[in-house]
């Protein structure tokens, strides 16, 4: 820079010195001294306009360059051009590719802005949701897809969980709909339609399956118990003592495993419950902890410990969450030996209500706390067994909760205890005064 600095005054003290020396002689100085900075200044002008010209008529400017100030913003000017030309079939090459890319995904991909209008879908979209583009572009999401859900699924904060209901292109096909926020401000949306129709069938024999058997084995269960209990009233040999105990525990424990199959089928197969019905979660609690004393004095010497906020209700199904709570409170008394203390808390967390069940037990593996929630997962099969349990009461709760909008968090350390804690979200949160 400091070069063209130099070249632009010599040829401001050449044009001076030139036109002073003819205005001496004129004896005009002060005239002339005005043309020499004049013509400086028209060079300037000069290349001014015919830089305007060259950038609005998109002419390239090549070389030879002026040998000023000039030379130097026509040669970065383009530079600054042969760079954007390059970047500009860079995008284009990346364009062609992603169109590509994305026309051949069977999912439906469709771009929202932030007022909810179709900015961009890829050809699975119109398969999937029969939203085309261009067609559709600048149309709102909800005008196109008449999904009585979508709209409120729209304006919800959380995405977590997908939607899933029948696509209006095909009602045979089952679709799972789930949004990515992005952007500034996270102002626009991705949203990724799926084609779930199998998996939808599967789960759906799956849970026919499961609840046609349990109800099929209740029958014969309930006669085989039947009779245990009529041969149990009679006088029995010494040698026919013990296999009655343990006909009669193990036809208990298959009741058990069925009544919680029924549970889950029916959890999983039923509509969502009521967020109307007022629920006193500290009367619910009260009522199971007084339960769980008593299993504990059956067991041997447990301390629980009741911390409740008598004024923080719940909006949901009573007999649901009390099935839930109930399986974490009493959880913590049978898995865990005698002089465990477990604490059960009810109090506001941030925007959210939660319940916490917490014990100085021997606490679970890393490894182990993914597959909790698992149907029959167990975490030591022969101390489960022993202790009653079927392995379906985490997938209760997780269900119960699921259904009510809440989360189920599992944290524990071996040889310290374990922590269950259930939130639910402000919307169905009640403060009774």
């Amino acid at each position: 820079m400091k070069q063209y600095l130099k070249i632009e005054i010599s040829q401001l003290l050449g044009s001076l010195l030139i036109f002073s020396s003819v205005g001496y002689l004129l004896h005009q100085i002060a005239a002339s001294i005005l043309l020499a900075i004049a013509a400086y200044l028209a060079k300037h002008g000069y290349y001014l306009i015919r830089l305007a010209y060259l950038i609005n008529s998109g002419v390239q400017i090549n070389p030879p360059y002026p040998a000023d100030v000039w030379g130097l913003i026509y040669k970065e000017l383009s530079r600054y051009r042969s760079r954007s030309r390059k970047r500009k079939r860079t995008l284009s090459r990346f364009a062609s590719r992603f169109r590509k890319v994305a026309g051949s995904i069977p999912d439906g991909l469709i771009l929202l802005n932030k007022s909810g209008c179709v900015e961009w879908a890829n050809p699975a979209a119109n398969q999937l949701l029969s939203i085309s583009w261009p067609r559709d572009e600048n149309t709102l999401l909800t005008d196109r897809v008449k999904q009585e859900r979508l709209a409120e699924y729209l304006l919800t904060p959380d995405y977590s969980k997908p939607l899933e209901f029948p696509s209006p292109a095909n009602k045979a096909i089952i679709v799972s709909l789930r949004i990515t926020p992005f952007g500034g401000k996270k102002a626009q949306r991705l949203m990724v339609i799926r084609n779930i129709t199998e998996v939808y069938k599967l789960n759906q024999t799956r849970r026919d399956f499961v609840s046609d058997v349990s109800h099929e084995l209740r029958t014969p269960l309930t006669v085989i118990s039947g009779f245990l209990g009529n041969l149990n009233d009679n006088e029995k040999l010494p040698f026919q003592e013990r296999p009655f105990i343990l006909m009669h525990q193990q036809a208990e424990r298959m009741n058990s495993i069925l009544n919680d199959l029924l549970t889950l089928s029916r959890l999983e197969m039923g509509a969502a419950p009521s967020a109307e019905k007022p629920v006193a979660i500290p009367d619910v609690l009260r009522r199971i902890v007084d339960q769980a004393r008593l299993l504990g004095d059956q067991k041997g010497d447990y301390n629980i410990e009741l911390q409740l906020d008598e004024k923080l209700w719940l909006l949901g199904e009573e007999s649901e969450l009390l099935s839930a709570f109930s399986n974490l409170i009493f959880n913590a008394v049978i898995h865990t030996p005698p002089k465990t203390v477990i604490e059960v808390s009810w109090e506001r967390e941030d925007n959210s209500a939660c319940l916490t069940v917490s014990d100085s037990g021997p606490g679970i593996a890393l490894r182990h706390i993914p597959r909790l929630t698992e149907r029959f997962y167990r975490v030591d099969k022969a101390r489960s067994r022993q202790s009653g349990g079927t392995g379906l009461g985490l997938a209760i709760v997780k269900h119960i909760i699921g259904r009510h909008d809440g989360e189920l968090r599992i944290s524990s350390q071996l040889e310290v205890g374990s922590r269950f804690a259930c939130s639910f979200p402000e919307g169905l949160v009640l403060r009774k005064e």
